[in-house]
Order: structure tokens, then C-alpha cells, then sequence
């Protein structure tokens, strides 16, 4: 059974009243029974349903989800929700419609944001990335009335209204201390392989990874990044490079998607040469690779839980509600070969 408004206010200790000033972002709530409420709210998986309160309004929303166009199997994902999220438009009285662009390039980017302003839908998602162009962009989507949700890589400093996607730099963070860990007191080498620079998540990933390397292991010397545009027969160029130059490569980090790559690259090294591996995503791929022992551990964010929440969150803008932080955050989830889903 669904968790209901009574339910929070019963878990919380408050009002019915209280619980209505928080979900719609009401003033009148002291800051510790507002953190008191979501938590409820967090620990209960209460769900907000705008798509059912506003269906006796009559009302319908169309939203524009922005994706980049390249094939690595996470953005696979992202699209598989967005068109999971469609065959559900009527139910959830929603239209929603895909525009694709190439992966790591502004001025598309931001070219297809300007042309979504004279259709005037109610909102838009992207993944972004970074440039003076696509913040401009954004400020015209804002400036017609349009909510704008990143999805998966942020664009701080624009005008947009959400973030929908994990801490990146705690991310990078965790991966330092699973390689620092699994390398077990050795010195030696650390590749690193990024997607690009110019996407904020990479980046992120890659100032939280450094951070906990410099800080807690010393011994281990980190590689300049490799850019690879999450492209997989260049991943798998740039990786066997790099290992053939640096026999004493002990650890590698993939914070991008170029993971096909990245593991043919390590099929090709005799097993006892291997370097501990820390990737990105459960994917057929990564998933194959924990079987096989080529990685060692995946970070993985939930796809479904962010298309989602984009589109909670650009309804919610819709009707001036609040966001529910407890609600909309997205987990960083660890898998290791023994306890894959």
C-alpha cells in the first residue's frame, strides 16, 4: 500500500496541516519540523502524484527531454526511461517528445535549446554541457516561462531550476577510497579515462577522485586525465597506450561512459598484469566485466529514478510547488561481483 499524508504526519509527530505546508512549500514551518517531514517523507518512499491532482484540472504538460545522440549504454538507459515515460504519457497526462544532439558539443547544444522556445512547452530537460552559449540558452528558456531540469551533468551558475543526478564529486571521492583500498599498500601508478572535460560530471568525478588520492594516498601516482569522448574504440586505443607505457599501472578509473572500450583494452593484458579497475554505471557491459574479474567495482545511478524525477520536478515547477530534496535525491549506489541486482 502506497504511504499516504497521514502517514507522514503520523511518522513525523505533526499536523496534517503541517505535512500540506511542506509538500506545497508553504511558509509557517519551523526549519527542524520541515527536515523532521521530509525525512518521513525520505524513509516512507512518499511519492507525489501532480499527475493525478491535476487530473480533474484537465491539465496536460509537455515536456522536451535533450539527449546526446552517441551509443554508450547508459545514455541507452536515460533514453529507454524517456520513452518508458511516454508509452506512459496518457496515464500521466503528459507529452513528451525527444530531441537528440551530439555528445560533448555546446553550440548544438545550446542551438537546440533556442529552438525549443518558439514551441513554448511547460518544460525541458538536458544533459548539459558547458559553455557560455548553452547558459544563454537557458536563460531564454527561463525568460519565456519554460522550467528547465539538468539531467545527469549540471550547469551551475545558470538559471536552470534542478539538478536531477547523483553527487558527482562524492562519486569521484568514492571511487579514490575503493582504489586506494583495493590496490592494498602498493605503490604504482593510477590511469584515469574521462568521457570529456568539458561535461561537469566528469570533471566533478575528477576533483573528488583527486582530492582523496592526494589526501589519503600519496603513494600512488596519478596519470594526467584521457579524454576519450566516452567514444569506445578510442577508449580502448587511448587504454592499451597506456598500459603498454606504463607497466606499472596498478588502478585505473573510468568516470565516463567508455566502458566497451575500456574492457577489450583489458582483455588483451595477461590476467596477473591487470590493474585494479573502479567504473561507472551497471551496464551488460560492466555487469559481464564483474563476472569476468576485469572490474572490480561500479558506481551506478538509477536512470529510471532520474527521468523520473525530472519530470516530477518540472510538473511541480508547473504549479510552483517546492522540491522535496529528500524526495529527488539520487543515490550513489557500489556494486561488487557478489552483489550485483
Amino acid at each position: 500500500m502506497k504511504p499516504t499524508v497521514h502517514d507522514i504526519a503520523r511518522s513525523a509527530g505533526v499536523s496534517l496541516a503541517t505535512v500540506d505546508r511542506v509538500l506545497n512549500g508553504r511558509p509557517g514551518v519551523r526549519h527542524v519540523t520541515r527536515e523532521r517531514v521530509e525525512q518521513a517523507i525520505s524513509s516512507l518512499g512518499y511519492v507525489r502524484d501532480v499527475a493525478a491532482a491535476n487530473l480533474a484540472k484537465g491539465r496536460t504538460y509537455s515536456f522536451v527531454f535533450v539527449l546526446p545522440n552517441y551509443d554508450n549504454s547508459f545514455m541507452i538507459g536515460i533514453r529507454d526511461e524517456v520513452h518508458a515515460a511516454i508509452s506512459r504519457s496518457g496515464a500521466e497526462r503528459t507529452q513528451i517528445r525527444i530531441v537528440e544532439v551530439p555528445p560533448f558539443d555546446a553550440a548544438a547544444l545550446a542551438d537546440a535549446l533556442n529552438r525549443i522556445i518558439p514551441d513554448r512547452p511547460d518544460g525541458v530537460a538536458f544533459v548539459a554541457v558547458e559553455g557560455a552559449e548553452v547558459h544563454a540558452a537557458v536563460a531564454g528558456l527561463k525568460e519565456a516561462g519554460i522550467a528547465v531540469v539538468t539531467l545527469v551533468s549540471d550547469l551551475p551558475g545558470s538559471e536552470r531550476d534542478h539538478f536531477a543526478g547523483i553527487d558527482n564529486h562524492a562519486a569521484g571521492r568514492t571511487a579514490a577510497n575503493l582504489l586506494g583500498r583495493f590496490t592494498g599498500g602498493r605503490n604504482g601508478r593510477i590511469a584515469v579515462i574521462a568521457g570529456s572535460m568539458l561535461v561537469r560530471d566528469h570533471r566533478e568525478r575528477l576533483e573528488g577522485f583527486l582530492a582523496v588520492m592526494g589526501e589519503n594516498f600519496a603513494r600512488l601516482d596519478v596519470l594526467p586525465v584521457m579524454e576519450a569522448r566516452d567514444n569506445p574504440a578510442l577508449t580502448a586505443e587511448v587504454v592499451s597506450a597506456a598500459l603498454r607505457r606504463y607497466p606499472d599501472i596498478i588502478g585505473l578509473y573510468s568516470l565516463g561512459a567508455g566502458n566497451r572500450g575500456m574492457v577489450h583494452a583489458l582483455r588483451e593484458v595477461a590476467r596477473e598484469a591487470r590493474p585494479v579497475v573502479v567504473a561507472h554505471e551497471l551496464t551488460g557491459t560492466t555487469r559481464a566485466a564483474l563476472a569476468e574479474d576485469l572490474i572490480d567495482a561500479v558506481l551506478n545511478q538509477d536512470a529510471g529514478h532520474e527521468v523520473r524525477s525530472a519530470i516530477r520536478v518540472l510538473k511541480g515547477k508547473v504549479e510552483g510547488l517546492s522540491v522535496i530534496a529528500a524526495q529527488e535525491r539520487i543515490r550513489i549506489d557500489i556494486f561488487l561481483k557478489d552483489n550485483m541486482p
